[in-house]
């Protein structure tokens, strides 16, 4: 599957997320993102370049949210299969700026080296 590009409307997919009272929740991605500017970002391949965790300092328009089996990566087309490293599928490292449901900007990392999909990359779409 070719990955998502400038122009296409996002996807629908239901992703997960642990409330206040840390109860686990499920959440559309068009109900958090219709009507809005986001920036929807994949992280996963930092994992296996032996980075432990990832923090994160932020006001409250941060939302952290899971997709354990890979399902809405998959439907963005932006899945990397790293199986053969014991690590499964995961998402390649990205940045999307969306507006509305419709994708304005598309920063992919698809080396080694992370060039494409920085917070300095994203800004420059806004």
């Amino acid at each position: 599957m070719a990955p998502i590009a400038v122009g296409e409307p996002l996807p629908d997919g239901t992703l997960a997320y642990f409330d206040e009272q840390d109860q686990l929740q499920q959440v559309s991605v068009h109900s958090l993102a219709a009507g809005k500017k986001v920036i929807l970002f994949g992280l996963d391949e930092l994992k296996s370049k032996g980075v432990d965790k990832i923090l994160c300092t932020s006001n409250k328009s941060v939302k952290f949210l899971a997709d354990g089996s890979a399902k809405y990566t998959h439907a963005l087309g932006l899945e990397l299969d790293l199986s053969e490293k014991g690590l499964g599928t995961r998402s390649r490292r990205f940045a999307l700026l969306v507006d509305d449901l419709k994708v304005k900007a598309v920063n992919v990392e698809f080396g080694g080296d992370f060039t494409d999909s920085g917070a300095d990359d994203i800004l420059k779409s806004l």
